[in-house]
């Protein structure tokens, strides 16, 4: 039911810093209508046009606050993300893409969503791996979208914490 409305259809953008396209940008938002605690989401499965963008190549941003890794997001234990509120999903490849239609693939992964879980004390040790349906909540399977590249964002470069 959530699968139409991860990603926002017109959200697909390169990003360029300093006149350089560093990657690409995409609009997302949470599964759950309860959203999450950010320090439970654990990144996301990606693949476009075949290309798979590990966890390692992502950033994301929400509530304002400058894109942050998946590792530095683990300590954000109060701060939520709410239903309503689109996310902007960072990756990172040089050149980004080509102007035109995308084949997108997607999951995302969250530890929990509702209280404790059999699972809940393992994940925290070992998260489980975007992509392998484990913490994809109400989003089970891997949804496939077909987006355009809508132009190009410019960001600001990030002095590193």
């Amino acid at each position: 039911m959530f699968d139409n409305f991860l990603i926002k259809a017109d959200s697909l953008k390169n990003e360029v810093i300093d006149g350089k396209v560093i990657g690409f940008t995409m609009a997302v938002k949470h599964a759950n209508y309860r959203g999450v605690f950010l320090s439970l989401h654990n990144g996301y499965f990606i693949e476009v046009d075949g290309v798979d963008y590990p966890v390692s190549a992502q950033t994301f941003e929400i509530n304002g606050k400058p894109p942050r890794t998946f590792e530095e997001i683990k300590t954000a234990v109060w701060e939520h993300w709410d239903y309503p509120d689109a996310a902007i999903l960072h990756i990172a490849a040089p050149g980004g893409l080509a102007e035109g239609d995308h084949t997108v693939r997607f999951q995302q992964s969250v530890i929990a969503a509702y209280g404790y879980l059999p699972t809940d004390e393992e994940w925290v040790a070992n998260p489980p791996t975007p992509g392998t349906g484990a913490g994809s909540d109400k989003t089970p399977y891997i949804v496939t979208y077909t987006l355009p590249l809508s132009g190009t964002t410019t960001s600001k470069e990030v002095t590193p914490r």
